[in-house]
């Protein structure tokens, strides 16, 4: 046992252990296609609207998650997995206790994965889907979110329309987002074989997203001159995770940027835990702490909630 299990509350250490039970082999590894149907979640539930979104490389499957009663705005929420892994149905518990605690839509979009679509592929589906929902529902507030490599293609995406000179969002969520390629601070060294993702898990997630490209800031995000002109955001991290400390590194250039910036390192927990609804009691606050964030926002907005129309979608 590594020493910084003694760092993980009993919720964790007892996920931990499963984890290392079951994943015997490392990450890095297994081909995509192996370690793919290894760590696909099931859906927990299978209730939702099915749509497909118009993007350059075709049209793309999404899920979007009503609120029961009324709309505040539509969350647009990116999955984690590396860049590699991840489904609609890996992310779907995150994406409905979202919408159910937010009162928020949530759509959640299945955007092109590496090594097979490496950068920038995925950012591009992400931005021909924002260029969708914002056509879709011009007058509603839009945000956008999304755990790990999720939380790397929304903060990218921001980046880009910053650059484009677009409309941005109304707020950004990152939950320990993927933002450097130097590997270089000291959580990368500290949590080397944390539960899960292990810094060189991370590393050979990162050559499958890159592949042989030159790197920018919009797959770096850390590597932007300057984050002037994002919207409000929120930053998640966990206590043991390699990514923290570039994941904290980017709350405070967002800050002294000049962004509106909320960050909270969740003690106890490790990468991935946001997802696992039900299994960390750290999960739940976290979700908590999003949705109060989303309703914040629209009350700083002034944007007024939205009741629903029987025949809207978004």
């Amino acid at each position: 046992m590594s020493e910084h299990w003694s760092q993980l509350d009993p919720d964790a250490q007892f996920a931990a252990r499963i984890i290392a039970d079951t994943l015997t082999t490392p990450v890095r590894d297994l081909s995509a296609d192996v370690a793919r149907k290894l760590l696909d979640t099931p859906p927990r539930y299978h209730s939702a609207f099915e749509l497909t979104i118009p993007t350059r490389s075709g049209r793309r499957r999404a899920r979007l998650y009503r609120p029961a009663e009324s709309l505040n705005g539509v969350l647009m929420y990116l999955h984690g997995g590396g860049f590699v892994l991840g489904t609609l149905d890996g992310a779907d518990a995150i994406c409905r206790a979202i919408a159910d605690r937010s009162g928020w839509a949530v759509l959640s979009l299945d955007y092109r994965l590496a090594p097979e679509n490496p950068y920038p592929a995925a950012l591009e589906d992400c931005f021909d889907a924002f260029d969708w929902l914002r056509e879709e529902a011009p007058d509603r507030p839009i945000a956008v979110g999304g755990d790990s490599a999720g939380g790397n293609l929304a903060t990218a995406l921001c980046l880009k329309l910053r650059d484009f000179r677009l409309p941005q969002p109304v707020a950004q969520v990152l939950v320990y987002p993927a933002v450097d390629d130097t590997f270089s601070r000291p959580s990368w060294t500290e949590f080397a074989d944390a539960p899960l993702l292990t810094s060189a898990d991370a590393r050979w997630f990162w050559e499958q997203y890159v592949s042989d490209k030159s790197v920018d800031h919009l797959a770096a995000p850390l590597r932007a001159e300057t984050l002037r002109g994002l919207p409000p955001t929120l930053v998640i991290t966990a206590a043991v995770d390699p990514l923290r400390d570039d994941a904290e590194a980017y709350a405070d250039r967002l800050q002294s940027d000049g962004v509106d910036v909320t960050t909270t390192r969740y003690d106890g927990v490790f990468h991935g835990f946001f997802t696992e609804v039900g299994v960390f009691a750290k999960t739940d606050q976290a979700i908590n702490q999003v949705a109060q964030f989303l309703r914040q926002v629209l009350t700083a907005d002034n944007s007024s909630t939205i009741t629903w129309s029987s025949d809207q979608v978004i």
